[in-house]
């Protein structure tokens, strides 16, 4: 661990006893990415940049390789700064057992269940990434306002929007501070 890295946690420790928030930043992108040495550079220095305002704990939901991605980054980085969390916010299972708990708390440091989503049925992860949205200070995206949803079977219905595309509109009325890492 540097110098820089030891003080920056004894700050972290000492303003989060003042304040008692964990200052926190949340993930969401499209289901399929793609995936290119530039986006995770990209995505490294705005997680690094996000460490360094303050952000200690990580917030992560499931189903994206963008989800997967940044999960990725965030345990590489965390070699270096020790003191930061991964959490998942699970969409699923209000109530887990022990064994699938261990199982998520050797990839995450934390897992949570809002109680908001308990009865939303299949909106559960449009809750979930509103509740992952209102805990966050920074909500860093991968969203093509161009995306459409891959379709499972031929319909005539027409194409309903993305679940990132729904997220990023109500973190723009929540007014948070977005970073979309789609170029």
């Amino acid at each position: 661990m540097t110098f820089l890295n030891a003080l920056s946690i004894i700050f972290l420790r000492n303003s989060t006893k003042k304040t008692g928030k964990i200052m926190k930043a949340c993930f969401i992108g499209h289901r399929i990415i793609e995936k290119t040495e530039e986006l995770k550079a990209s995505l490294k220095e705005t997680v690094i940049t996000l460490i360094n305002k303050g952000v200690t704990a990580f917030l992560f939901g499931s189903m994206s390789e963008f989800d997967t991605l940044s999960w990725e980054v965030v345990t590489e980085l965390k070699k270096e700064y020790c003191y930061i969390k991964r959490v998942y916010v699970r969409a699923a299972y209000q109530q887990i057992d022990r064994f699938y708990e261990e199982y998520l708390l050797q990839f995450y440091e934390e897992t949570d269940f809002p109680q908001k989503i308990e009865n939303a049925g299949k909106y559960s992860y449009v809750e979930r990434n509103y509740e992952m949205i209102d805990q966050s200070a920074y909500c860093v995206f991968y969203y093509n306002e161009r995306y459409s949803v891959p379709q499972k079977r031929k319909s005539l219905s027409p194409r309903r929007n993305s679940g990132t595309k729904i997220a990023y509109k109500y973190a723009q009325r929540k007014k948070k501070e977005i970073i979309n890492l789609y170029k």
